[in-house]
């Protein structure tokens, strides 16, 4: 079966597979570039996608279940409204990416390049997000309670009205960063750093 993926202001991109989500594997197999792709409201669940450039791709309401992000290219792209519960993110880049209300519930984003990125009101419940960049983040009422943030660099990040509640935050760096309103309830801080780095 072919499937025709419209780009913005690239030409489409025609890919052959069984289904969608196949078609999409083999290219990224291929190492065919599938960045500003549209793919807003695609069944891509348990997809392999490791390494998959889908830079300023639009994913819009997708559903990445369970999917292999594992170093994907995906900064710049929209993921709002993405389901991306048990999703592998590890070491992705998400630089700027939009995540707004996006279910990122049990996901694995250690490593993450997360600099910039929108999470307003995004399900962050029990992610593992050690060592994540998300430098200037916005994650204003996201739920992150349970979340494993551990080493995380959160400088200037907006946390304001964000649900900590349980979060793990032991060495992370929170220079900078607002937490007004923010539920810290519970939430691990030993050895977080409120100070910026030393030069």
């Amino acid at each position: 079966m072919e499937f025709s993926i419209h780009r913005q202001d690239r030409p489409p991109l025609t890919l052959e597979g069984e289904t969608l989500a196949d078609a999409l594997e083999r290219a990224v197999a291929e190492e065919r570039f599938l960045e500003r792709a549209h793919l807003e409201g695609a069944d891509l669940r348990g997809t392999h996608l490791t390494g998959a450039n889908l830079h300023g791709a639009n994913l819009t309401g997708a559903d990445l279940r369970e999917a292999d992000l594992r170093d994907a290219e995906l900064s710049y792209a929209d993921l709002s409204g993405a389901a991306l519960e048990g999703a592998d993110l590890e070491w992705a880049w998400l630089r700027e990416a939009d995540l707004r209300k996006a279910n990122l519930r049990g996901a694995d984003l250690e490593g993450a390049r997360l600099r910039g990125a929108d999470l307003r009101g995004a399900d962050l419940s029990c992610a593992r997000m050690t060592s994540a960049d998300l430098r200037e983040a916005n994650l204003q009422g996201a739920v992150l309670d349970g979340t494993d943030l551990r080493y995380a660099y959160l400088q200037f990040a907006d946390l304001s009205g964000a649900d900590l509640s349980g979060a793990a935050l032991e060495g992370a760096r929170l220079y900078g960063a607002r937490l007004e309103d923010a539920n810290l309830e519970d939430a691990g801080l030993g050895g977080a750093c409120f100070e910026p780095d030393a030069p």
